[in-house]
């Protein structure tokens, strides 16, 4: 109940992130790195995708029964590229659309989206027995940054 919960609201935010409320998308000095933000979301979240291959992805935070522990790809940068490819999405589109309140909403679905992960990270330990290590060695959202 608490990850459909979850990923409820995760949907709902990026809705009202993309929602034509308000000002015109992408205004005056926000169009190229709001664009920048929403191309590097897509760019990264298709790469996840392409890694996981079918069948081993999960909008839920719950590990699929018999799913295989991914470290290639983006995954050797951060163990939850699909979270930041959102968080990437979700940026471009606060800055493209350059309202206050837009900033909010992202604050609130980057909330939700550490609360998922670590309730699939308690899950993927108990279901991978590598992944302790992996999650040693490898940031959870942001390259490099430890």
């Amino acid at each position: 109940m608490r990850s459909r919960l979850l990923v409820a609201l995760q949907f709902a935010l990026i809705a009202a992130l993309v929602a034509p409320w308000g000002a015109p998308v992408f205004g005056a000095g926000t169009a190229i790195p709001g664009a920048a933000g929403i191309a590097a979301g897509v760019a990264v979240g298709l790469w996840a995708l392409f890694e996981n291959r079918p069948g081993n992805f999960n909008v839920r935070p719950e590990p699929r029964p018999g799913g295989r522990l991914v470290t290639t790809g983006p995954y050797r940068f951060v163990r939850h590229p699909m979270y930041a490819a959102v968080l990437l999405f979700a940026v471009g589109c606060a800055i493209g659309y350059g309202e206050p309140w837009r900033l909010a909403v992202l604050v609130a679905l980057a909330a939700v989206l550490h609360v998922k992960a670590g309730i699939e990270e308690r899950l993927l330990a108990a279901a991978h027995p590598g992944y302790a290590d992996y999650a040693r060695r490898t940031p959870r959202l942001i390259p490099f940054l430890r």
